[in-house]
């Protein structure tokens, strides 16, 4: 063949293949988006990606970022800002113009959006706890509200201890096997052996701003600040677990986080679960009671713990930094209610009414015997044994140990 004719067949051959690429540039992201729309706007979708797209992706995301043990999700933060200065000045030095660079920008935003979605976001889209679980929500009724504090509180007195030091690798031990005991019904992935909670390196910014824990969505990395009290730990660690898991709620994630400290034998885990529950159970009790009857309820609680609870909101306003954890606040806020967190930061007290509707018999009018079987009654659609048999159509949720 004439050089001339090989020449030609290579340019056609490179010419189709970029034409190719060019099309699945396009016709990837399109797709990509119309399904993150489609599992916005249809349950069902959504459900298909918790149950069965989320756990393969996260199975991969966390084994690639366990290689390293620092936080991959600030690593990209930084190169993701490095870009946004980047990619301008470099174009305009070249002399290109304003709407090249804002193409350029867009799609290197397009793309980090539908990587959030793909790799974890998506779960904020999936069906409640409620609907997966066939709980119905509880009216206010002051009566069942008052048993449900009579319970926690309770169970809060009987749970503190003053000796809060457990190893941090203790607490991921019990806290992944607790979660790995619970039924499939739930909707959670499986956690994995190599899947370990990672450590902020902006630890002093992260504390300013009032975060004790986050999911790293990009990379599938469960994350705890390191200035978090002993009895925060736990809970804190066990809350970043069940995001890990495909928990998008925050008031979910609260809520199993109190299961999996409540079914620990140790004391300290068990505590730090009834304590981290404190502040959302006493906001509900003075929106919800008299001035009178919120300061009966106060007394009940042993003075230790309000000691506890002091020392912690005078430890964390000591780092607090009022300007940037107002615009944490602002922007989390707009961020949960923009993936249908319709009561944005208020989602996470949304636990106690989980909890009540999860534990309280209406049959009964009690919370059936909250300090050791606290049941919820799970779907008769989650089948034989290996998922909900009949033994499991009852579970314990709080209260009581589980055998491991």
């Amino acid at each position: 063949m004439p050089v001339w004719g090989l020449w030609k067949m290579i340019s056609f051959t490179s010419m189709r293949k970029e034409r190719i690429l060019r099309c699945w540039g396009i016709i990837l992201p399109v797709a990509l988006l119309i399904y993150i729309m489609l599992c916005r706007f249809l349950p069902g979708c959504a459900r298909g990606y918790a149950d069965y797209v989320y756990p393969n992706v996260s199975f991969v995301l966390s084994a690639v970022s366990s290689v390293i043990p620092v936080s991959w999700e600030e690593i990209m933060a930084v190169v993701v800002v490095s870009l946004m200065i980047f990619i301008p000045v470099m174009a305009r030095r070249r002399g290109e113009g304003w709407l090249v660079i804002f193409r350029r920008l867009t799609l290197l935003v397009l793309w980090i959006v539908i990587w959030f979605y793909m790799a974890w976001g998506l779960n904020y889209f999936r069906p409640s706890l409620y609907a997966r679980c066939n709980l119905r929500p509880v009216e206010y009724e002051e009566e069942v509200f008052m048993k449900f504090l009579d319970v926690y509180t309770e169970g809060l007195n009987a749970s503190f201890t003053h000796d809060t030091g457990i190893e941090k690798e203790e607490v991921e031990t019990i806290v992944k096997r607790n979660y790995a005991g619970l039924s499939s019904c739930y909707g959670l992935a499986r956690p994995q052996p190599w899947q370990h909670i990672k450590h902020f390196g902006f630890t002093p910014l992260y504390s300013s701003v009032g975060v004790l824990g986050a999911m790293g969505p990009f990379f599938a990395e469960a994350q705890v600040n390191e200035d978090v009290l002993p009895e925060q730990y736990p809970f804190t660690m066990a809350h970043e677990f069940a995001h890990l898991l495909g928990v998008g709620s925050e008031a979910e994630a609260n809520y199993f986080a109190f299961l999996v400290c409540m079914q620990s034998d140790s004391d300290a885990m068990r505590y730090s679960g009834y304590f981290s529950l404190l502040p959302y159970v006493a906001v509900s009790a003075r929106k919800l009671l008299s001035d009178d009857r919120f300061q009966e309820w106060g007394k009940t609680v042993r003075p230790e713990i309000w000691q506890d609870y002091e020392v912690k909101q005078e430890y964390w306003s000591e780092k607090y930094s009022p300007l940037l954890g107002g615009m944490q606040d602002f922007a989390y806020n707009l961020f949960l209610k923009g993936n249908r967190v319709s009561e944005g930061k208020k989602n996470y007290g949304r636990v106690v009414e989980l909890l009540i509707a999860a534990s309280y018999n209406r049959e009964k009018g009690e919370f059936e015997d909250w300090g050791r079987e606290v049941s919820v009654a799970l779907p008769p659609e989650c089948g034989p044994a290996g998922r909900c048999g009949a033994a499991e159509s009852r579970r314990v949720l709080s209260g009581g140990h589980r055998a491991d």
